[in-house]
């Protein structure tokens, strides 16, 4: 699928977009990144991931330079420009905004950037296909340890994404949807580009933030919809048997939803099917999150549910 790309407020092709080979993202990974979809045509959740943006960025002593309303505006425009966002469900994008140091001297020396990059990336949106959440998938347990927090610490979105993308390689080698990653102290953390969460009891159980990983946007919204539906959402220690012996498992990502997993490796999860907890979470999500409204004509929408 082309992409549109708006790179420090011009928009470019996917072949004329470019930066410097001098930018520090790319010379040492030093940048951030948000991961939005949008409904309607409407970026889901815009201010919890700008607001994630700059704690992410605030977490490597990155300036964001620009106010929320003008990524708006930025994102609103590269939209445009890809023909996407349409409001009528019809032509979904999935976004990504990213901010790096900027370009300066081969040098650690923050001071060398004088301004950060800003790069925002839109192209269609591609869901899961159906069957992932008609019969659910099957992840790996990887021996990819997840980045210990008094290194690079996992709730900095960070692009420099080297730990998750070995995790998922090995994962793909594997055959499996997904790799799941343990925590220095060996208990789950989450997968390589999603959470997790298992179901015990009737309740959806996901590690806690303190086992090192990332607060992801979509696990947090998913404890609002399990209010709404009366099912228990709870932070847990997890380890490799709470999965095992899960009644339910699922992983939760902004450009996926709630995805059932039913196999790990060569065990089978629960009955080996997407169980009732599963199937009323992703429902409840998809209602709320379809539930944003499209622009209006004066360029206001409702506030996100």
């Amino acid at each position: 699928m082309s992409a549109t790309v708006n790179v420090n407020g011009r928009v470019f092709d996917e072949k004329s977009a470019v930066v410097s080979v001098f930018d520090h993202g790319f010379l040492y990974g030093e940048g951030v990144y948000e991961t939005l979809r949008t409904y309607n045509g409407q970026p889901f959740l815009f201010d919890r991931h700008t607001w994630r943006l700059r704690k992410s960025a605030e977490m490597l002593s990155l300036s964001v330079p620009i106010p929320d309303a003008e990524i708006d505006r930025r994102i609103r425009e590269t939209l445009r420009a890809a023909g996407l966002g349409a409001g009528d469900g019809s032509s979904e994008a999935y976004i990504r905004v990213l901010v790096t140091r900027g370009v300066g001297e081969i040098s650690y020396d923050p001071a060398s950037c004088p301004e950060p990059s800003i790069v925002i990336i839109v192209k269609p949106q591609v869901d899961p296909p159906p069957e992932a959440f008609e019969l659910g998938v099957t992840v790996a347990l990887v021996p990819i340890v997840r980045n210990h927090p008094g290194s690079v610490n996992p709730l900095i979105k960070s692009n420099n994404l080297l730990n998750n993308a070995l995790a998922m390689q090995e994962a793909f080698r594997r055959g499996a949807f997904e790799g799941v990653m343990r925590n220095y102290k060996g208990e789950l953390a989450e997968c390589t580009t999603a959470n997790l969460f298992v179901v015990k009891h009737g309740a959806a159980l996901t590690p806690p933030v303190d086992a090192g990983l990332l607060a992801g946007l979509t696990r947090e919204f998913l404890f609002e919809v399990g209010a709404d539906a009366g099912i228990p959402v709870r932070e847990q220690t997890l380890k490799d048997d709470d999965l095992f012996g899960a009644d339910e498992a699922f992983l939760t990502s902004t450009t996926r939803e709630v995805v059932p997993i039913v196999g790990v490796d060569e065990r089978t999860i629960g009955s080996g099917l997407p169980g009732p907890i599963t199937r009323a979470l992703l429902a409840g999500y998809r209602k709320r999150a379809r539930a944003t409204r499209p622009l209006t004509a004066a360029g206001t929408r409702r506030p996100e549910l």
